[in-house]
């Protein structure tokens, strides 16, 4: 119980050193990852169309 305790207090105490993003840092970078995930859709959506292309023509 006392161990659990422990716990508790260092995760409060390193929760109190976390530096969070701004809001403009959090746009940005949920902007980054929307970006990011579109791309690599479209590019292996891409890849993938012409690679059952090839693939239906042999």
């Amino acid at each position: 119980m006392i161990r659990l305790w422990k716990f508790f207090k260092s995760v409060v105490a390193e929760m109190k050193l976390v530096v969070w993003p701004n809001a403009k840092q959090t746009r940005t970078d949920t902007v980054t990852v929307i970006g990011t995930t579109i791309f690599f859709t479209a590019f292996l959506g891409i890849i993938d169309w012409a690679v059952q292309t090839l693939l239906i023509k042999l």
